[in-house]
């Protein structure tokens, strides 16, 4: 028989407190423990705004879910994530239904977002113009699909005419969204500090040919290599020498630069009062199953970080 889970004694703050809980791929697990970590710290979140898995986590944690999808994501295997994933060869690799359905049909991340107790946005990119797109209304889960379309991965989304792609684009940590949204201090995530270069920094390949593996063999291999190596043949990389960086290296080290700069340029103009920054740059794209080591970074951060929690008042 067990006992009762912990008990969370929450302060009392004049300010609303908004999170703004940044985009970056697998390491978006490290939110979990962020947000576990600040509950025990007695700071609860007045406004929740997420960027790509930002808005994934973020939405789990608006609806009440975030404790079975917690469970859920410690469990993954890449067996698992293999069998999550639709590949396409349209506007990007996966089509993402899988997922989806199974977050409106196990996880119950279904509700309107104008019904969430707790204000939320999500963040994506009009691939037309450029522009910002807040989903604060409509379907969650159809926002959610939107804000994590990462280019190259993800399918774009078309929603009420527009194509939309991942927010990381144009707002990879949504300080700007919390103020718009009323708080009057912000906590900001940012996922992808001390990652810039990581993928080039390992020893060069052996001089041996990699043959696709099975869904079935997953456990034994990358999960990053398998989709490499599946999709050889379409996007034919391995005619290059052993050094030089693949295509899953190259998009995924440019996704990392555009959103840190981004993020440097906008933070210089709209500082969060608090910034985290988990140390994860040994932790790819696509390791989500790795979900353990990110939720213990993403505490340990708030752990360092307590001092500066302080300042809230």
């Amino acid at each position: 028989m067990t006992g009762p889970g912990p008990v969370f004694y929450m302060k009392k703050f004049n300010n609303k407190i908004g999170l703004a809980l940044g985009g970056g791929a697998a390491r978006g697990w490290a939110h979990f423990g962020i947000i576990r970590a600040l509950r025990e710290q007695g700071i609860q979140p007045d406004i929740i705004c997420g960027t790509s898995i930002g808005a994934l986590v973020g939405a789990s944690y608006v609806t009440n879910c975030m404790e079975d999808f917690e469970k859920w994501v410690l469990g993954l295997r890449k067996r698992d994530i293999a069998g999550m994933l639709d590949f396409t060869l349209g506007g990007g690799l996966i089509e993402g239904d899988r997922l989806m359905n199974f977050l409106r049909q196990d996880m119950s991340i279904d509700i309107p977002i104008e019904q969430l107790d707790i204000p939320f946005a999500a963040i994506a990119t009009d691939l037309e113009t450029g522009n910002e797109v807040w989903f604060q209304e409509g379907d969650l889960l159809d926002a959610v699909r939107a804000s994590i379309s990462l280019p190259g991965l993800f399918t774009p989304v078309c929603l009420k005419h527009k194509w939309l792609a991942d927010g990381a684009l144009v707002n990879p940590v949504p300080v700007s969204v919390c103020r718009a949204l009323g708080a009057e201090q912000v906590i900001a995530v940012d996922l992808n500090a001390y990652i810039i270069g990581k993928s080039f920094r390992k020893e060069p390949a052996k001089n041996t040919q990699s043959k696709s593996s099975s869904i079935s063999e997953i456990t034994d291999n990358n999960l990053l290599k398998w989709i490499k190596n599946t999709l050889s043949s379409v996007i034919n990389s391995d005619n290059k020498p052993n050094d030089e960086p693949g295509l899953f290296d190259v998009m995924n080290s440019a996704i990392i630069i555009m959103q840190d700069r981004i993020t440097r340029t906008r933070m210089a103009g709209d500082p969060p009062d608090v910034l985290l920054r988990p140390n994860l740059s040994d932790i790819g794209m696509l390791d989500f199953h790795r979900a353990k080591e990110a939720i213990d970074k993403g505490m340990a951060c708030v752990t360092r970080h307590i001092p500066s929690l302080d300042i809230l008042e």
